[in-house]
């Protein structure tokens, strides 16, 4: 299964900013620091998340990034699909007539992979941002 640096670190990223930056937007670079992450990547993921309507910003000395919503009204397959990431189990592309291997027929197993990938993207779908910051993680 396949899930990028781009995902990973734009879950931490804005978990580390529902916990710090509930009364004043946090810098990317309070959160690169806490978290270990890039700067420049944070910039790029904060421009997509900023796009979709996850985070807002505000320009100044003591500007930054909060969240637009409450943590309790953002899953986790929002921030995912904000920054373009996909939980992959297969080789192939979505929707593709082409299998994993190049032919025109599925592999043996592609059934049971895509499988996968769905209930990872529906658990995805039930898990908030306020449920990480809690600890409060459905138990599948």
């Amino acid at each position: 299964m396949k899930l990028s640096t781009k995902g990973k670190y734009a879950v931490v990223a804005v978990v580390d900013l529902a916990l710090h930056g509930r009364s004043t937007p946090i810098a990317l670079g309070e959160i690169a620091d806490r978290q270990k992450l890039p700067i420049q990547y944070l910039e790029q993921l904060f421009s997509k998340l900023r796009r979709c309507g996850l985070v807002k910003s505000t320009r100044g000395q003591s500007g930054g990034y909060k969240l637009a919503l409450d943590p309790d009204q953002i899953q986790i397959s929002d921030v995912l699909q904000a920054v373009e990431e996909a939980v992959q189990t297969t080789r192939c592309a979505p929707n593709s007539h082409k299998s994993c291997v190049g032919g025109s027929e599925k592999c043996l197993t592609h059934q049971l992979w895509q499988g996968l990938e769905n209930q990872v993207m529906e658990y995805l779908q039930t898990v908030t941002v306020d449920d990480v910051c809690q600890r409060r993680l459905p138990v599948v």
